[in-house]
């Protein structure tokens, strides 16, 4: 026992450093999907360093959730991969310490990626998307240019609704301006113009788009009657005051993403039609338990996975290893897109990938406790077979 009791504490600290690498690696990837966004904020923008900061901040929780079970999966299959290549895992078997044997620090670690990830579902994801649209209002109330994007109509603006062709944010120009204003009443003015630009006054959140060289037509619904009028300098008085009340009040209502457990429970609890939204809650909630339950799953998967690869380098499992998780991930969104549909329960669409790949690790764990040989990697075989036959046909 006190044997064993070594043994795990080992096999336990081997698991640390390459899921520490892996969660560093992979997030760094998630957010470089990012950079893009955060690059065009900066040098078109203006925004500060302290607000791009932020933002990455609150995008973490979402990548987590899926980049600790990654994570997990790949630290067992690394430390696995190799004890199985030093010829560690033989001596312990000599030493009458069987693949069971070895599952214990594997579930613990299993159970801490597990508690991680569940934390991050219910309260991290939920916060991190509620702070990034808070933060999304609170930039566009220092810069409006970022609502304003091209060829895009803009209604955010009560009773006016903007379309610009163009945007030249680092002087402020607009180009080809089309305004529709129905803030007077019975009256409706359509102003075309082939240039603006915007003056800001932005402690009292009042923007003034300043038009020139432009027309304005106005139509009368009371008197029924059309008036043309040209102009070389016009100007239009924007309220960001009330339109990010408007705003704040438009996403007061949360969305599923938003909510936490208990959120998501009232919200079902009290749905009245089992409509689009209510399926995407359901998902949402299966979700938050079936995502952090794959830690346990691909972790048993990686387990015989390391053992099976013993003559293999450490780049090769980690390719088996992100073919599997991305065979994972593949069948959960399989199963969100038909669970959102209702073509099945949204509970069937969430587990089942736990359920597929949970088989398929059992599966090699025994057969790898047994000694048995099993084929898994057809894939290669097939690609060395094509390879073979190619080089000696051509």
């Amino acid at each position: 026992m006190k044997i064993n009791s070594i043994i795990n504490r080992y096999v336990f600290k081997e698991f640390i450093p390459p899921f520490l690498i892996c969660i560093i690696f992979f997030t760094f990837l998630f957010l470089m999907a990012k950079i893009l966004l955060i690059t065009n904020l900066v040098v078109n923008y203006n925004i500060s360093l302290s607000k791009v900061i932020l933002l990455l901040i609150y995008f973490v929780p979402y990548f987590l959730v899926f980049v600790v079970p990654m994570s997990v999966m790949m630290a067992v299959l690394l430390t696995f991969l190799r004890l199985s290549s030093d010829n560690e895992i033989i001596a312990l078997k000599t030493g009458g310490i069987s693949i069971y044997g070895l599952l214990p620090p594997v579930l613990i670690f299993c159970l801490a990626g597990y508690i991680v990830t569940f934390i991050l579902a219910v309260y991290g994801m939920p916060w991190g998307k509620t702070s990034i649209k808070e933060l999304t209002v609170d930039v566009a109330a220092s810069n409006l240019e970022l609502g304003l994007k091209e060829r895009i109509f803009n209604d955010n603006f009560k009773d006016v609704m903007l379309y610009v062709n163009e945007v030249n944010l680092k002087k402020g120009e607009l180009t080809d301006v089309f305004v529709e204003d129905k803030r007077t009443e019975n009256i409706i003015s359509t102003i075309v113009a082939p240039r603006g630009v915007l003056i800001s006054e932005k402690d009292k959140l009042v923007f003034r788009l300043r038009l020139f060289d432009g027309r304005i037509n106005q139509v009368s619904i009371k008197n029924k009657s059309v008036n043309s009028i040209s102009f070389e300098t016009y100007d239009i008085n924007l309220d960001l005051k009330s339109a990010l009340t408007d705003t704040r009040r438009k996403w007061a209502q949360k969305d599923e993403k938003e909510m936490n457990l208990s959120e998501l429970r009232y919200f079902l609890a009290n749905a009245t039609d089992k409509n689009s939204r209510y399926y995407d809650a359901l998902i949402e909630l299966h979700k938050k338990f079936s995502i952090p339950f794959a830690c346990f799953v691909l972790g048993i998967l990686a387990l015989p996975l390391g053992a099976q690869l013993k003559s293999s380098r450490r780049s090769y499992g980690l390719v088996v290893g992100l073919a599997f998780f991305l065979f994972y991930y593949l069948l959960l969104s399989v199963g969100y897109v038909l669970g959102n549909r209702a073509y099945y329960p949204p509970l069937l669409g969430m587990w089942v990938p736990n359920i597929v790949i949970g088989s398929v690790g059992f599966y090699l764990l025994i057969r790898t406790a047994k000694d048995l040989p099993v084929r898994i990697f057809l894939l290669s075989d097939l690609l060395t077979y094509i390879k073979f036959h190619f080089v000696k046909r051509y």
